[in-house]
């Protein structure tokens, strides 16, 4: 169907676990004793603060709810979950406005 035989297809899968293997243990086996240096600790602070964007921004404009098409609800919802989070400092508290925000608006229109 694909034009892929199964032994590729298994090699393939083969191949990506062994990859992640590597790049897990290449933080885990070979540095997990040591100590980092400060630079690299400043460094990793940041890394969910890239990471979390990249993953909901997406869900976000794009979302598959409706099909790719932009939806002004969730970006309102996540307007509002971005003020709080910046205003209060609240994780919490920016997911309950982000769901309050969204859950209002899909319920109004």
């Amino acid at each position: 169907m694909s034009g892929w035989s199964d032994a590729a297809i298994w090699g393939i899968i083969a191949a990506l676990a062994l990859g992640t293997w590597l790049i897990r243990f290449s933080f885990l086996g070979l540095i997990g004793g040591r100590r980092l240096p400060p630079w690299v600790l400043r460094h990793l602070r940041y890394t969910p603060v890239a990471v979390i964007p990249a993953l909901i921004a997406p869900l976000v404009v794009w979302p598959r709810a409706t099909e790719g098409e932009t939806d002004p609800a969730r970006l309102l919802a996540a307007l509002a979950a971005l003020a709080v989070g910046f205003g209060l400092r609240s994780v919490l508290g920016a997911i309950g406005a982000g769901m309050g925000t969204l859950y209002l608006l899909n319920a109004v229109f």
